[in-house]
């Protein structure tokens, strides 16, 4: 035990014995009086022996008794208290009182200047000088040795200085002022993992979680970042271990860089050694032998590789060494985490993932496609990419070749589509979204021709990958440009092939998911739109049929327009078919698109109760668990109902019975309470015989407790 611990244990059992002391001296029992009174005056002795001074004097001159009469009890009292001054058992106490509030007053000036270290120590901290911030933390420690928040602090320092075990010593008393201090469990997952621990930085690291589940993501990053570097270490094992034995590929690995760290050679000679060196990379044994033997360092410093990287002064051997150099990027950093860090963050990475995609060579633009897509396929690789790469650059490069469809188009979709993987990435895109990919998008929807047609439902898919960003949702709803481009390939491709179906499917569910926003262009291009729906709505495809639906249930609520075309089409009649054998989100669309038909046209009511006279479908519907699909039929029946002759076709069915339920229901949307209940008073209001069934299931009483979800 270190001499701060024992401190800290002797400090805690002073308080507890003076506690226990107070307590005894006064109880009623005289022999618990006693023994307190013995223990008293020892108490006062170590106190003494300990502080100096004036106070050591006082503490002795004023020594004294605990009982004045001991007669009156026939009591014993102890002959180290028999002295000519005698004083009460509560002058005692008042001693106690007051060196206890001496030490409260020391506690505080020590607080006071361990704080002042502390912030010192900070200071030092945030300049790099972790000695100092050691020393200082140090000093305010032998102040206030309790203070959690200086040993984690100093933990922290001794990490910056390589000094893991001191720093898990640090977080451990952290730990003994707060068994819940998240931050001493983080910086002992630290210091674990500088010391190769890799179990017990992860067993910190999930204690994390456990204390707080907030810090879920935090804690996933921090082990990913163990399991990255124990696999680091255990590759660079084995490639010193294949090296140290003399194996032919580790060696052959380590003689090429050597070859190649020589200076002022011709391209040709760079151009063949690093086209060798890349077909011995196979394995992660490899790429291992080529980060610890200085490989990345080799191949940037070189002044040829620079200059065809940025493409200065580019001839035939400059494009083919630029060419050999990116396919050893790719072969070092597959799936190498390790290597992928490394490279982005030399001092040419960035040219190395952009540069070349504007070369004049095509080949070049493709093994930097290569390269990106390496980089973009995992989680991991795409937060490299964007925390050390220009984004608006690098999209620029990659959407200025989407006008090249036939040889880069499938390459620049996948890694767009790697990133909008990224929730990050929504974000960032949100300032240059419109310029940068969708007008360049827009114009590739348009001018896909018919060879390249697979790769529109790729590029549709990627703009609704998008779109649930709200920001980015937005700049698409307020386009014109893509609405129109979007109604014409829904009359382009309408019942054509299966391929065609395809591209529907998908631009469907963009346009689904952009008429979510309120836009002044939807509400101009609604009738266009609803014409295309209204054709779409007849397919044999259920998905199409589905989508069509759920666009019209979009897009009918912001144009009455549009709601006139759709009844004139006969949409009332196509969607009582749909409710009859929809599944769950073709009768929520279905529904919906019908409430609005119903609320906006008497004619469209008029029409429903034509061709559902018992209003079967409705009944049928208002049966149904999904609280949504119950609250859209109560709605559309309200308005129905009031169509003379409606409400008595009803007057043989229980729909009071169904509609109470539902209003005195406990249902979780209001809206179902709502609607049941203002459909059952627009009944019972166009047909009076409905009241009679409504008495008989006091039903006022109920609907007069459902007025709060009306009002």
């Amino acid at each position: 035990m270190t001499a701060e611990e024992k401190d800290l244990e002797k400090f805690l059992k002073q308080v507890d014995e003076i506690s226990d002391l107070v307590k005894h001296l006064n109880s009623a029992d005289l022999e618990k009086q006693k023994a307190a009174s013995e223990k008293a005056d020892a108490l006062i002795k170590a106190l003494k022996n300990e502080d100096d001074g004036e106070e050591l004097t006082r503490i002795k001159q004023n020594r004294t008794l605990i009982n004045t009469k001991p007669s009156e009890h026939g009591g014993y009292v102890p002959q180290s208290f028999q002295c000519s001054t005698e004083t009460s058992q509560g002058d005692f106490l008042k001693m106690l009182e007051k060196d206890a509030q001496e030490r409260s007053q020391r506690r505080r000036e020590n607080e006071k200047l361990a704080k002042a270290l502390k912030e010192m120590g900070n200071e030092a901290f945030h300049k790099g000088d972790y000695e100092t911030a050691v020393q200082l933390y140090s000093e305010g420690l032998e102040k206030l040795k309790d203070m959690q928040v200086l040993y984690t602090n100093r933990a922290q320092a001794y990490i910056k200085l390589g000094k893991y075990k001191e720093a898990i010593d640090d977080c451990e008393w952290a730990l003994r002022c707060n068994d819940k201090c998240i931050k001493a469990l983080v910086h002992m997952g630290r210091a674990n993992l500088g010391l190769k621990n890799f179990e017990e930085a992860r067993s910190c690291y999930a204690k994390v979680a456990q204390i707080d589940s907030k810090q879920e993501l935090l804690v996933k990053d921090y082990i990913n970042e163990v399991n990255l570097k124990e696999k680091k270490t255990e590759q660079e094992r084995k490639a010193h271990e294949e090296f140290e034995e003399g194996k032919e590929n580790a060696t052959s690995v380590y003689e090429l860089l050597q070859k190649l760290s020589k200076p002022n050679q011709i391209n040709l000679y760079y151009t063949g050694g690093i086209q060798l060196l890349t077909a011995m990379i196979k394995q992660n044994t490899e790429q291992a032998l080529f980060r610890i033997n200085n490989g990345f360092s080799i191949i940037n410093s070189n002044n040829f590789v620079k200059r065809c990287i940025s493409g200065e002064n580019n001839t035939f051997f400059d494009e083919e060494l630029c060419l050999s150099v990116l396919g050893l990027w790719c072969a070092v950093c597959k799936e190498n985490e390790e290597n992928q860090q490394l490279l982005i963050q030399s001092e040419n990475g960035s040219k190395y993932l952009i540069d070349p995609l504007r070369s004049s060579m095509p080949e070049i633009q493709k093994e930097c496609l290569s390269l990106l897509c390496l980089y973009s396929q995992t989680e991991y690789g795409r937060t490299l990419l964007l925390k050390n790469l220009n984004l608006p650059n690098l999209l620029e490069k990659l959407t200025g070749l989407l006008n090249q469809l036939d040889m880069f188009g499938v390459n620049v979709l996948e890694v767009m589509a790697n990133f909008t993987s990224a929730k990050r990435f929504k974000v960032e895109i949100r300032p240059y979204f419109k310029r940068m990919i969708l007008h360049p998008f827009v114009n590739l929807m348009k001018n896909v021709p018919t060879r390249n047609l697979h790769l529109l439902p790729q590029a549709v898919s990627l703009l609704g990958s998008m779109a649930e960003d709200n920001s980015v949702r937005k700049e698409m709803s307020d386009c014109k440009e893509l609405w129109n481009v979007c109604l014409f390939i829904m009359e382009e491709y309408n019942f054509k092939s299966s391929e065609y179906t395809d591209v529907l499917l998908v631009l469907l569910g963009l346009m689904v998911n952009i008429s979510l926003e309120q836009s002044s262009v939807i509400e101009e291009t609604a009738v266009d739109i609803t014409d295309r729906c209204l054709v779409l709505l007849c397919s044999a495809d259920g998905s199409i049929i589905t989508r069509s639906a759920g666009l019209l249930s979009h897009i009918l609520p912001q144009s009455t327009d549009a709601v006139n075309i759709a009844i004139n089409g006969g949409i009332v009649k196509i969607l009582l078919k749909l409710l009859k054998v929809g599944g769950q989100k073709t009768l929520r669309y279905g529904l919906k698109a019908l409430a609005t038909c119903t609320k906006n046209s008497q004619r469209a009511q008029e029409q429903v109760v034509q061709l559902d006279k018992k209003f079967k479908i409705f009944l049928k519907l208002l049966d149904m668990e999904d609280e949504m699909i119950v609250s859209l039929a109560a709605f559309c029946l309200g308005h129905c109902v009031e169509i003379p002759g409606a409400a008595t076709s009803l007057l043989s069915s229980d729909i009071v019975k169904v509609l109470l339920k539902h209003a005195g229901g406990d249902s979780k949307k209001t809206a179902v309470q709502q609607n049941a209940a203002i459909a059952l008073g627009k009944l019972c209001t166009s047909e009076p015989r409905h009241r009679i069934q409504l008495r008989k299931l006091n039903g006022l009483e109920i609907l007069n407790s459902c007025m709060k979800h009306i009002i």
